[in-house]
């Protein structure tokens, strides 16, 4: 046990030494693995906030049915429970004219205007009934339920729609969708140029550690005690990427939200973005650096299985 815990510490010392030896040569592949792991975390923020102002302005989509003051209890209440019945119908508001006119007022606070010509008439503001659908996709079936002869005869105007947040619910979905994809293919595309660097780096590593490879293996060493420096470097080339790309990432939000001054990006909301970052930062300072030494360590493994079998025969 002890024996195997020496060997250990001195694979990850000669590790480390080869990285500083090898610092030149390792740099290419410390900036592309930066940027697979920049563009990573980019994407996952980006989809969070998006998915974040989605929710955020599907909570203020609803359906309002404006009825006749000659609608008696006994419609509204039947009228009531077949909206509820509705499948797609998550949830139903009902506010009687007093209601309405108090919360329109409540709305309305400085508009002394407003408030002359409603205490010169009687309430002409009609009862109103809200409501939010499960499936804004979907949102036809409760349009043409309302539309229906005995269901439209009910009401004193057409139901009203938040059309203009539906329209932007889909550019953002869509814009998500598309983002999305564009996300996963730059990571692929990086990595792969990642994991080519990374061959190429070791191929020239082992180029030049060819005889002292030769005697370690004369000498008895093992495969895995041979092949574990490079493992250990190229998984330091993960850790240092992982930090930069943390880096990186927070000079971005914290340029955003105060150089710039700015609140949302089009439809990015920067201030949610930043604050989810800062709420996250360990975890995915955590994830950048396990991500990292994976891609590193995997690519090492791959390489040195190719080219030191090649080298030592």
């Amino acid at each position: 046990m002890k024996k195997s815990i020496i060997t250990f510490g001195r694979i990850i010392q000669s590790g480390i030494v080869n990285f500083i030896r090898n610092i030149a040569i390792a740099i290419a592949a410390i900036a592309v693995m930066t940027v697979t792991l920049t563009v990573l975390l980019l994407s996952i923020i980006i989809n969070s906030t998006f998915s974040n102002t989605v929710s955020h302005y599907t909570a203020k989509i609803d359906i309002s049915v404006y009825l006749k003051d000659s609608d008696s209890a006994t419609q509204t209440d039947k009228l009531l429970a077949e909206i509820k019945g509705l499948s797609n119908v998550q949830s139903v508001q009902y506010l009687d004219k007093a209601q309405v006119l108090a919360q329109y007022e409540a709305d309305n606070p400085n508009n002394q205007q407003l408030a002359l010509a409603i205490s010169e008439t009687n309430n002409p503001l009609p009862a109103t009934i809200h409501i939010r659908p499960k499936n804004l996709n979907k949102i036809d079936t409760i349009k043409s339920f309302l539309v229906e002869p005995s269901i439209y005869a009910l009401q004193s105007n057409p139901p009203s729609y938040s059309g203009s947040l539906q329209q932007a619910i889909n550019n953002i979905t869509h814009a998500t969708d598309i983002l999305r994809k564009l996300g996963v293919i730059a990571v692929i595309v990086f990595a792969s140029i990642c994991v080519l660097i990374i061959f190429n780096t070791l191929q020239m590593a082992i180029f030049n550690r060819r005889e002292e490879i030769q005697i370690m293996r004369l000498l008895g060493a093992s495969t895995s005690y041979i092949r574990g420096p490079f493992v250990v470097e190229s998984a330091v080339y993960g850790f240092l990427a992982a930090v930069f790309s943390i880096v990186i990432v927070n000079s971005i939000f914290v340029t955003a939200s105060s150089t710039l001054q700015a609140t949302t990006l089009g439809l990015l909301n920067v201030g949610y973005a930043t604050t989810f970052f800062d709420s996250h930062f360990w975890l995915f300072l955590t994830m950048q650096i396990i991500i990292g030494i994976i891609i590193g360590a995997v690519s090492a493994t791959i390489a040195t299985r190719r080219y030191l079998k090649f080298k030592i025969k």
